[in-house]
């Protein structure tokens, strides 16, 4: 992968935020992981056009970027979190949905991927 444009998506951060500002660490995760979910989606893309060998860069790339985040959590942790927010704001059904979703991803920002979340709560909320 080319680091640059780790470099580059960073530097368009501080600018959007503002030209003299200093990125936070909340920040700089935001912007890898942005960048992690743009190299998904491409091999996702890749490789329903079977084009495998494009799907493997960007799967490399997604490696290499992985290494830039905090350690994630495992999936028993974020399986407890969502069943004690799910608790603590008294949900029931798949309408508190957004509710739970939008606790949950605060409490675990940048250390689990969105996507895993959604799983989690689409599950015990079914439940």
């Amino acid at each position: 992968m080319n680091l640059r444009m780790l470099s580059a998506a960073l530097k368009n951060r501080r600018i959007e935020i503002g030209k003299d500002a200093v990125l936070t660490d909340e920040n700089v995760i935001e912007v890898i992981q942005s960048e992690i979910k743009k190299r998904k989606d491409s091999a996702e893309s890749y490789l329903a056009g079977n084009r495998a060998d494009l799907a493997e860069k960007e799967q490399a790339e997604i490696v290499i970027l992985s290494k830039y985040m905090p350690e994630q959590i495992s999936a028993e942790e974020l399986e407890k979190i969502t069943q004690e927010t799910i608790t603590q704001l008294g949900a029931v059904d798949m309408k508190d949905f957004g509710k739970v979703m939008g606790v949950v991803m605060g409490k675990v920002k940048g250390k689990a991927d969105g996507g895993q979340v959604n799983v989690v709560l689409k599950r015990l909320l079914s439940a």
